[in-house]
């Protein structure tokens, strides 16, 4: 990313650039001002010679790119998915020979396209693609994070004096050096000077301008091109007026507009003659857009709104309707419900196509021209949603703020309100949206009581994940008076969320049917909200029900990814490897969390990111990676404020690394932490069994058995063999002679049944120590065997490391352990995912649309996996074991 001021050179450096190419396949696109609300202008302008090439990608990236082009009926549900479908496409036309893309004024790009380009560029890994960008301004201007920047500087002092003499060789000293100093080292300034200072000395006027302060160069070049403009015929002038305000850059268009203000092409010679426009063919462009911006704003608002009015009417087919209702929007100053409409259709057209920043624009300006005060309001309540869709915060609240304001429609008051309660979300914490949704939904429950249903239960779910249980259960009364009709899909989420205040409140026995209910509801298709669905993946975890979780999840995986709905990945992903850890699927957690992680930074997730750090901290706990748990654990502590459920797993995390080194008492005190401020039915139930077992090796026998005896009431309404086991497990800790033997024989079986090895080998080991410290050697040794044996499987290196030092205490020698935990263990979360979609019998393309990737990249990794598995050939594959449970 080339940024800079005008003038400075960025566009030479990119002609520079294009020459250099050689045999790569080069691509131009450039951002016009006047097309920033016009969604994929810039990306259309781009990649519109190569539309033929739509049907070779996969079919969801193809449609959504016919319909952000406009030329397909296509609804676009996730604004990301443009720009996994943009690299797809990129990659193939690069298929036969490297290619490079150069955006210059990428400034001006509109929304949709800058941000489908950005997306691809930061996945351009394998791909023979450049991409460079020239942007005006500073890093505020487009910010683009993880693309690498370079600033372009003004010539030095003895370069500007040089360029100056050889286009202005007879100034005289004080002028030429006044433009020196004004032009700053600019050289479009110190041509565009000296040739305006240099026809001045010629003519014996005097320059006024020279004699005031200095200007910033980019105005001393504006007032140059407007000196210039200044001299042509009025004719021209307005001509030039109506050329600016036009976008399609097309002669035929400009003409036709001037015929209806009585001008002729006659009136645009003077202007071409002068170098100021460079007519092509049918095409028609500035020779700068400094030239374009002077044009514009030098002329009378009359002019101005003369010309948007005449290139309105010549505007009237329809792929010309959005820049029609733009025009009709420029030329109008009052308010006209017939514009207002046009704009609205302008706003549904741009959010069918994926372009949010358009929409929200379009409804904005909509509303300003709004007669009616209830759709002025309506209008600002869906500007306020799409800036929230296109992560315009800012801008999204003060909308929200301005159609709550301008009405008493309790919907519209209700939906702004939630949008502000998203916001808070991310921008101060879950607790802060939940209570602001909590407030907004009250005051629908009568008048909208699906909308109150889908409110209520975000407001109360990301309440009790921002640390406030006790703002959770003041949803129960909303909750209660919410009155669906019998056939209404969402009965069982309300029904649910009373099940999970119940059991927030202390009371499993009451919580878990509705809660059951709720998940089972889900797994049958019947609730088809995402919210709902999303949430319903942590209720199946804190009923017990981890493989309902996983399989429920894994198929909302499926279906995100079908639609392509990028951003609400990261919120599926999270509970889907909280559910991998809890089953003990190491690598398939690590594949949900590190791609949960990766999209949840593309997107601006901040409290995606924390959540799925947390978890990536657990696994490292688990595995033995003590320097990056700790350092993972660190990040999200941080955060401690804002995302409480992400510091409660964190802190579970730094127990288990404790734990799992014989630090006992560090342990207790790092899971003591989690229960200090909550309630111990939640998401922290789940820690218990760590928590018993570390306060009984550091001889806190009552806080051990207080802990179980809540842990036991959980599982035992939880009715699933696998929690049933841990609880056996707990029990067994504190029990002693006969009774722990019985435990733990009955927690193994429990484990094996439940198919739940890291369980089992948890258990292994824990009985075998007990065994040792009875002196049943034998015994111990094959409990101890079993349970390095499992951890070793799962790479859970410390645990191994604890195990194979209890059976040297025994005396034992244990079998050497091989570093090679299998093929697939030595893949990373990304490779693994990748391999088994090959192995399935998917193509790259296939492939690269599951997990937006391009389909080059597929192909660089299933290059670097063959060796890790001893492969040659994709079609063996198949007859690996790739399976999940390591």
């Amino acid at each position: 990313m080339l940024r800079g001021d005008a003038g400075i050179g960025k566009t030479i450096l990119l002609d520079r650039a294009s020459e250099m190419a050689g045999g790569m396949r080069v691509l131009r696109g450039i951002g016009i001002e006047f097309e920033a609300e016009l969604p994929f202008a810039g990306l259309h302008m781009l990649l519109h010679p190569f539309l033929d090439r739509l049907d070779a990608l996969p079919g969801r990236q193809a449609d959504v790119l016919r319909g952000a082009f406009g030329i397909a009926e296509t609804v676009v549900r996730d604004r990301f998915l443009i720009g996994v479908a943009t690299l797809t496409l990129l990659s193939d036309i690069a298929d036969d020979r490297p290619l490079l893309c150069l955006l210059d004024d990428a400034q001006w790009l509109d929304d949709a396209s800058s941000a489908a380009l950005l997306f691809a560029a930061r996945r351009l890994t394998a791909e023979p693609i450049a991409m460079i960008f020239a942007v005006r301004g500073d890093e505020a201007v487009l910010p683009a994070p993880g693309v690498e920047a370079v600033r372009v500087r003004g010539l030095d002092p003895s370069t500007a004096a040089a360029l100056l003499a050889e286009y202005a060789p007879g100034l005289a000293d004080p002028v030429r050096a006044r433009v020196l100093r004004e032009a700053d080292g600019n050289p479009l300034a110190l041509i565009e000077l000296a040739a305006a200072l240099a026809a001045e000395q010629h003519s014996g006027r005097v320059l006024h301008e020279f004699h005031v302060g200095p200007l910033p160069a980019v105005g001393r070049v504006q007032d140059a091109f407007r000196r210039q403009i200044a001299d042509l015929p009025a004719a021209t002038q307005l001509a030039l007026v109506v050329a600016a305000a036009d976008d399609t850059t097309s002669v035929n268009v400009i003409m036709d507009a001037g015929k209806a203000l009585g001008l002729s092409a006659a009136d645009l010679d003077p202007a071409v003659r002068s170098g100021l426009v460079i007519v092509t063919g049918d095409g028609m462009s500035f020779r700068h857009p400094l030239v374009r911006a002077a044009a514009y704003r030098a002329a009378t608002s009359v002019d101005r709104v003369s010309a948007h009015r005449a290139l309105a009417e010549v505007l009237l087919d329809g792929s010309n309707a959005d820049r029609r209702a733009w025009h009709l929007a420029a030329a109008t100053s009052e308010p006209d419900e017939e514009v207002a409409g046009e704009l609205e259709r302008a706003a549904q057209r741009a959010g069918s196509r994926g372009g949010s920043t358009a929409m929200a624009t379009a409804y904005e300006r909509s509303a300003e021209l709004s007669i009616h005060p209830a759709r002025r309001s309506t209008r600002l309540a869906k500007a306020a949603r799409a800036a929230y869709d296109a992560g315009r915060t800012a801008w999204a609240t003060d909308l929200a703020s301005r159609a709550a304001a301008s009405t008493d429609d309790a919907s519209v008051i209700a939906e702004a309100t939630y949008i502000q309660a998203q916001i808070d979300v991310e921008r101060v914490s879950p607790a802060a949206g939940g209570k602001v949704a909590l407030n907004g939904a009250r005051r629908i429950v009568s008048c909208s009581p699906e909308q109150a249903a889908i409110m209520l239960t975000e407001a109360v779910w990301i309440a009790w994940v921002g640390g406030d249980s006790v703002l959770a259960t003041t949803g129960r009364g909303p909750l209660e008076a919410v009155t669906l009709p019998p056939t209404s899909p969402l009965r069982p989420a309300v029904a649910g969320m009373l099940g999970f205040l119940d059991l927030l409140d202390g009371a499993p026995a009451a919580a878990m049917e509705p809660m059951r209910g709720l998940v089972a509801a889900v797994q049958a298709g019947s609730v088809d909200s995402l919210t709902v669905h999303t949430i319903t993946g942590f209720i199946s975890l804190l009923v017990g029900d981890d493989d309902a979780a996983a399989a429920m999840l894994e198929t909302l995986v499926v279906t995100l990814r079908a639609g392509g709905m990028v951003g609400w990945l990261p919120y599926a992903l999270e509970p889907l490897a909280l559910a991998q850890c809890l089953r003990g699927r190491f690598l398939d957690a690590a594949a949900a969390a590190t791609e949960g992680t990766a999209l949840a930074v593309e997107v601006g997730q901040r409290n995606q990111v924390t959540a799925m750090t947390a978890i990536s901290a657990w696994l490292d706990a688990v595995s033995g990676d003590e320097e990056r748990c700790r350092s993972l654990a660190a990040e999200v502590n941080a955060q401690a404020a804002r995302h409480v459920a992400a510091t409660a797993c964190a802190r579970w995390a730094l127990g288990l690394l404790e734990l799992a080194a014989g630090r006992a008492d560090a342990a207790l005190e790092h899971l003591d932490s989690i229960y200090r401020d909550r309630i111990g039915y939640g998401y922290e139930i789940r820690a218990a069994p760590d928590f018993v077992e570390a306060a009984v090796r550091s001889g806190h026998i009552d806080r051990a058995r207080t802990m179980s005896s809540v842990f036991q009431e959980w599982a035992r309404h939880s009715g699933h063999l696998s929690t049933g086991a841990l609880a056996l497990r707990c029990q067994a800790l504190l029990d002693q002679g006969s009774d722990a033997d019985t435990g733990y024989a009955a927690a193994l079986r429990a484990h094996e049944t439940a198919s739940r090895p890291y369980d089992m080998a948890r258990t292994h080991l824990v009985y075998g120590e007990w065994l040792r410290r009875q002196r049943r050697r034998s015994d111990a040794g094959a409990q101890l065997s079993a349970a390095m044996e499992l951890f070793d499987r799962l790479g859970a290196r410390r645990w191994a490391e604890r195990a194979a030092a209890e059976l040297e205490v025994l005396g034992a020698r244990p079998a050497p352990r091989s570093s090679d935990t299998g093929g697939s263990a030595r893949l990373t979360p990304q490779e693994l995912q990748v391999v088994r979609l090959a192995a399935a019998g998917l193509s790259n393309k296939e492939i690269g649309a599951q997990l937006f990737l391009s389909p080059r990249t597929v192909g660089h990794h299933l290059y670097r996996v063959f060796p890790k598995l001893g492969v040659t050939r994709r079609m063996e594959l198949a007859y690996l074991d790739l399976g999940s449970v390591t």
